[in-house]
């Protein structure tokens, strides 16, 4: 088709990464490493010969996944950044190309972990936050979390180490610790050691997790200590932190030879890699390279070859997902790969299954590197089995019969009927689930049950469900039926954002829901009665999403479930965290425009009640000001509320940044009409 209107191509590309990217971050990938990688590849390439088709929100801009909203926003003090990748086919060439733009420049080798970057700051000494990477720019608090779950986390940093220092890492789960953790857990066990990382650091009681056995480790790659200027990575592992094997070379060949070795000695670890980083070790040279729009110019990171071992395709299954998706899994001979044993991995969609020429009997290839899910890559060399067959691609959905109908480029396979079994299945697990409703006591199994049972249909039947129901079951006594219930009671306040992402409408998922109550929509009603184009209008939400979402909305059955979640006092409404900052018309204060810290205990100057530091500075926000986590030189004011600790203000000082009393601030506010 070389008429085909490269737009369209551009768009779906670029709707596919950022869905894939998002589902990466929240710990429940659809696509491997190699399929997502081709798509970047493509994408591209596509852009290139088309500059001016570029999408105002390019994935591959995108750095990790956009901040949740749930805990506090940490804005980085220099961005978190991904790195530029060299792929095992083209590793030599790209080394070469690499070395030879920094001539005579020594070069730090490490081993790229995977895990879960993190940003650890200190404050004189004495630990003030750990944030996750986020979109690059902006992570979230994770604190008390990383205190509880990794533990052997340094908390102090000794002498010299006066000021700011920034200790950026990779927390991770050790392979013997995921294998412990499953054999002493085999009702709930973790899907892989980088899903559980993300997952563990995410539980609502870190320190439960933890004593069930969930800890991870953190790995320390790199520091920033502007007033400890002798203080560098090897030297941290002296202050208590774990750091991987660094080797600093000169020229490409010492560089190819350092990563062979990290390679050779992947089966040994107790941790995932997936690559090696090659880097400037100089810090100064490493600043003078600058960055691009998302990488930095001084580093990159050199995939390894995908583990790979042989086993048999006893069969293909069909899925349908929340969404109507019909992906094919490849049922295996269990076979051990990078650190787990594998007895089912992806096909991504039909055109990959002949593409990788696969038959149903044949020996295959596996692989699983830094992958976080395994997939087929093809035919094992030499002769195979005289009864292999071909896959057969199914025209009608396995679990209703409903005509597929094929969709992309990549000819996906969808089921259009609401009411298949499978996809209904699908969506009332993923409505229970943490991005959403986040029902904690609501487990997958007895969703299944329930349904099958005929007692769950919609996910507004949730709310439905008694203790006395629930009682009447084996296995569900009168405390268990109770945290059921309670764990669904409270979802209610679940709010529009979690809610768009609930009802798992394809291609719209976190960012997307996101954006939309950034973009001022209050309800779900509001969303439901805009058109594609007043979609389509919302800053980063292309006309391949806004379609799709006007497409879900359009349908009666959606209207009936809306109006029944409504019924039941579930809340569909935007909740004030996640509505668009208004900056006040008349807000002429010298918070306009300033970039503000806040410290202390914050007050209401008429109630006497102590204010959530979140709910003030969204106030500040509100007057026009810039919010950041620490005090530096592009500070404007340090607002300090009671109990104020000495480290912040008298780095204030010593930047002459002016420090102002909340009473002040509180002034402000009020001259702004925001108070």
């Amino acid at each position: 088709m070389a008429d085909a209107d490269p737009r369209d191509r551009i768009d779906e590309l670029a709707a596919a990464l950022r869905a894939w990217r998002e589902e990466y971050y929240a710990g429940e990938p659809s696509v491997d490493d190699a399929t997502f990688d081709a798509a970047e590849d493509e994408l591209r390439g596509l852009l290139a010969e088309h500059p001016d088709l570029t999408p105002a929100d390019n994935p591959l801009d995108q750095v990790g996944a956009a901040p949740s909203g749930a805990r506090r926003a940490i804005r980085h003090a220099r961005p978190m950044l991904s790195l530029a990748k060299v792929s095992p086919a083209n590793r030599e060439e790209g080394v070469r190309e690499f070395a030879q733009r920094f001539p005579g420049q020594p070069l730090r080798v490490t081993p790229k972990l995977d895990g879960v970057s993190l940003s650890i700051v200190f404050q004189d000494g004495a630990l003030e936050y750990v944030a996750t990477r986020g979109d690059g720019t902006t992570g979230e608090e994770v604190t008390s979390a990383a205190r509880a779950v990794i533990p052997e986390l340094p908390t102090a940093l000794g002498d010299g180490a006066a000021g700011r220092v920034e200790v950026r890492g990779e927390a991770v789960m050790l392979q013997s610790t995921f294998d412990a953790y499953n054999a002493a857990h085999p009702d709930k066990p973790l899907a892989n050691p980088r899903n559980a990382c993300a997952g563990t650091l995410l539980q609502k009681d870190p320190a439960a997790a933890a004593e069930a056995g969930r800890v991870l480790r953190f790995y320390a790659f790199d520091v920033h200590a502007p007033e400890a200027t002798d203080l560098t990575v090897q030297g941290l592992a002296d202050r208590g932190f774990h750091v991987p094997a660094i080797e600093v070379v000169e020229g490409a060949d010492a560089v190819l030879e350092v990563i062979a070795a990290i390679e050779a000695a992947r089966p040994t670890n107790d941790f995932d890699i997936d690559g090696a980083v090659v880097q400037l070790d100089a810090a100064k040279a490493f600043a003078a390279a600058g960055n691009r729009s998302s990488t930095p110019r001084g580093a990159v990171a050199v995939k390894l070859a995908a583990e790979e071992r042989e086993t048999v395709l006893r069969d293909i299954s069909w899925e349908v997902g929340p969404g109507g998706k019909v992906v094919p899994r490849a049922v295996l001979e269990p076979v051990f790969v990078g650190g787990t044993t594998v007895s089912s991995a992806t096909l991504a969609n039909q055109e990959v299954v002949r593409a990788r020429g696969v038959k149903v009997g044949m020996r295959v290839l596996v692989k699983r590197a830094g992958d976080v899910i395994p997939f087929v890559s093809g035919p094992a060399p030499g002769p195979q089995p005289d009864d292999v067959r071909e896959a057969e691609i199914p025209t009608h959905c396995p679990s209703c019969g409903t005509e597929l109908v094929e969709q992309g480029n990549s000819r996906e396979l969808f089921c259009t009927n609401l009411d298949c079994p499978a996809q209904t299945l699908r969506r009332l697990q993923w409505w229970a689930g943490r991005a959403a409703a986040d029902m904690e006591a609501v487990g997958e199994v007895w969703i299944a049950k329930l349904y099958e049972d005929g007692v769950l249909r919609t996910p507004a039947d949730f709310y439905a469900i008694t203790a006395e129901q629930l009682m009447e079951y084996d296995r569900m006594g009168e405390v268990s039926s109770r945290r059921f219930v309670e764990s669904i009671e409270r979802s209610k306040d679940m709010g529009l954002r979690r809610a768009l992402i609930g009802f798992g409408i394809r291609h719209a998922r976190e960012g997307t829901a996101k954006r939309l109550c950034q973009a001022g929509f209050g309800s779900v009603e509001e969303i439901a009665a805009a058109s594609a184009e007043d979609l389509a209008a919302v800053k980063d939400i292309g006309p391949i999403v806004a379609r799709s979402i006007a497409d879900y909305f359009a349908r009666p059955e959606v209207a009936e479930l809306v109006a029944a979640l409504r019924a039941h006092g579930v809340s569909l409404d935007v909740r004030d965290e996640d509505r668009p900052v208004e900056v006040a018309a008349a807000a002429d204060t010298p918070l306009k425009g300033a970039t503000v810290v806040v410290t202390g205990a914050i007050v209401h100057p008429d109630t006497g009640e102590k204010v959530a530091r979140p709910a003030f500075v969204r106030l500040l926000e509100q007057a026009g000001a810039t919010s950041a986590s620490s005090v530096s030189a592009s500070t404007t004011f340090l607002i300090t509320g009671n109990d104020v600790g000495a480290s912040k203000t008298a780095k204030a000082q010593k930047l002459e940044v002016a420090v102002v009393d909340q009473a002040q601030a509180w002034g402000w506010l009020a001259d702004a009409g925001v108070s």
